[in-house]
């Protein structure tokens, strides 16, 4: 590589005390150890207008090669071969004037780079600085794996370096105009984007003195620093990014990133400010500040709006925390103004109490601890559900209107690498009776594909209430059920054991009324099968509304999306749903043994969207 430097440089000085109109240097092979090979090398040096000489270069190269160069066939082989084409005007003053580069050309099979070079060197005694101009003008690359693309990509540099005793100085503009990039995971669809940065380079210590990255649209991040170019470390930074514009920063910066998560698929507009300090390749200070910030989920899962907050974060000093927003939603209900404080000291977060306002009452959070340990996060916390009222969370819920009020108690919630569980039992009041959850626990709770595991109890839920709500016929009791070994995956059920059944009579406690209407028969029937409702209709039973019951109850267990019916007796034909007593009295029997999930909730949404007739299949 030398010696063919060293041709051109003659090539270059052949002009001076000789009269040629070109000079022309052509070799099949050149090559250097450990660079690689130029092959059909051809240096032309134009001489016919002797006031603006012009030299052209062609050649082509397979770089990165280390081992035989004695053939270019056999070191290339299975390579890609570069093109590259040059013609250059050559300035009367070889260490003073521009080198003008006009028509350049460097193609692969997967890359199209056409381009414009200037270069002004300026070397004397006092002075040694080179100018460069580079433009791209419609360029196009691809790698094989398609994880890097751009095409009509244009774009120009500027880069000026001046040699110092112990260090080089330089200042570099670049532009990005138009064209489309791709570089997993990022798409880029226009230019408009600026880097300008200024430093030194001393050694292997490159320091940019200042630097400004703007994206169109989007904001500008300034900062300075040093790095480490032997190996890429970051001995310091302060950056800066005072405007950020989130609803344009979240699809092409945020969203490529955020994989899997609930944040993928979010709408977020508002400003954001950022200011970071880093030192030896870690984070010491950090400070993010939103400024009336909406975010949303497309799903409708979660949404928050308005949000304000302060995060300021030290290596070395606890910081308070502050954050709120002035309404939203999470799973469909509604969220209230919220403040909220909290100290952070390091990788850890405490806070003694936080107040979430939900519909007329509050969500209240209590020892609130995080940590962050390893690349995983790990909390716990303590909470309590005022009470709140079932009217305007059944509307919120889309559920029908239900009346009283729910309130519970969390004894100990902890999350740990991407898993949620509370420790002991929440307990819900409501329909008069009281509902136990107990072993739930949550896989990835902000993914995409949530996993929930629980065991649910009630207990003495007033039926009056529960069967006026659900639009099912009136009857009258009192209902417990288990549900036991749930699991739902995206908040839909895949497996359970569920069992419900009137409550037994308690010691010293009068007794119940039992008594059931003839429309609560008929939607019985429409969930267990055919039978009861014919034979209402066809006797003299016709003429009741309502019967008196000694018993009732119904189960399914769920696997690979098919429920196996039984009721609290087994018969040769199927199982009793309801057992009559005294006068008028019916028993109402189930005759599907096994009914398809979807099945059995439609059945269930045909009764209570209301006067549903039983189904007889």
């Amino acid at each position: 590589m030398k010696r063919f430097l060293s041709i051109i440089a003659l090539l270059l000085y052949a002009q001076v005390g000789y009269s040629f109109n070109s000079v022309t240097f052509h070799a099949d092979s050149i090559t250097q150890d450990d660079v690689g090979v130029l092959r059909n090398t051809t240096v032309e040096l134009d001489l016919r207008n002797i006031n603006k000489p012009s030299i052209s270069i062609k050649t082509q190269a397979a770089m990165g090669l280390s081992k035989d160069f004695s053939s270019s066939k056999s070191v290339a082989q299975g390579k890609d071969w570069s093109e590259l084409a040059l013609d250059c005007d050559v300035p009367p003053s070889l260490a003073a004037g521009t080198w003008h580069c006009n028509q350049g050309k460097f193609t692969t099979a997967r890359i199209k780079l056409p381009f414009s070079l200037a270069i002004t060197p300026n070397i004397n005694a006092q002075k040694q600085t080179v100018e460069v101009d580079f433009n791209l003008q419609n360029a196009s690359f691809s790698d094989e794996a398609g994880l890097h693309a751009a095409d009509k990509f244009t774009g120009s540099m500027h880069l000026k370096v001046e040699k110092k005793v112990k260090e080089f100085v330089w200042d570099a503009n670049v532009h990005w105009l138009s064209g489309e990039v791709f570089w997993q995971p990022f798409y880029f669809a226009n230019g408009g984007h600026e880097f300008q940065a200024s430093g030194k380079l001393q050694e292997h210590l490159l320091t940019f003195d200042s630097a400004n990255l703007s994206l169109k649209n989007i904001g500008s991040l300034a900062f300075s620093g040093q790095l480490d170019a032997s190996n890429y470390q970051i001995k310091s930074l302060q950056a800066s990014l005072p405007n950020l514009n989130l609803g344009n920063a979240y699809p092409l910066l945020f969203q490529p990133l955020l994989g899997n998560t609930a944040l993928n698929d979010a709408e977020i507009a508002g400003q954001a400010a950022l200011n970071v300090k880093v030192i030896n390749n870690e984070i010491k200070v950090f400070e993010l500040k939103l400024d009336n910030v909406d975010i949303s989920d497309k799903a409708s899962k979660f949404a928050f709006y308005k949000i304000n907050a302060n995060i300021p974060w030290s290596y070395d000093d606890a910081t308070q925390v502050k954050f709120g927003y002035e309404g939203g939603q999470l799973l469909n209900l509604p969220l209230g103004r919220t403040a909220l404080q909290a100290e952070v000291n390091r990788y850890s977060v405490t806070a003694d109490q936080m107040t979430l306002p939900i519909l007329d009452s509050a969500l209240s959070l209590s020892d609130v601890s995080a940590a962050r340990i390893g690349d995983q996060w790990y909390w716990h916390l303590r909470a309590k559900v005022n009470p709140i009222s079932m009217g305007d969370l059944s509307g919120a819920l889309k559920l029908p209107k239900m009346v009283g009020k729910v309130s519970a108690e969390i004894p100990l919630v902890t999350y740990a690498a991407g898993n949620l569980t509370i420790d002991g039992s929440m307990v819900f009041n409501l329909f008069s009776g009281q509902m136990t959850v107990t072993n739930l626990s949550l896989q990835t709770p902000l993914g995409k594909t949530p996993k929930l595991f629980a065991d649910l109890q009630f207990r003495r839920l007033d039926l009056g209430d529960l069967t006026r709500t659900f639009s099912f016929g009136a009857i009258e009791g009192k209902l417990d059920g288990d549900v036991n070994s749930l699991e739902m995956q995206n908040w839909k059920p895949v497996k359970f054991d569920a069992k419900v059944q009137s409550s037994p009579e308690l010691s010293g406690e009068h007794r119940y009324a039992k008594k059931i209407s003839q429309r609560a028969v008929e939607n019985i029937s429409a969930l267990g099968g055919a039978g009861a409702a014919a034979a209402v209709q066809r006797s003299f039973l016709r003429f009741f509304k309502e019967f008196n019951y000694a018993k009732l109850g119904l189960s399914c267990q769920l696997r690979n999306d098919t429920c196996k019916m039984d009721g609290i007796e087994s018969t040769a034909q199927g199982y009793v749903i309801v057992k009559g007593s005294g006068i008028p009295a019916i028993t109402v029997m189930g005759y599907n043994r096994t009914v398809g999930w979807g099945e059995l909730l439609s059945r269930i949404k045909r009764v209570t969207d209301g006067n549903a007739k039983a189904v007889v299949q």
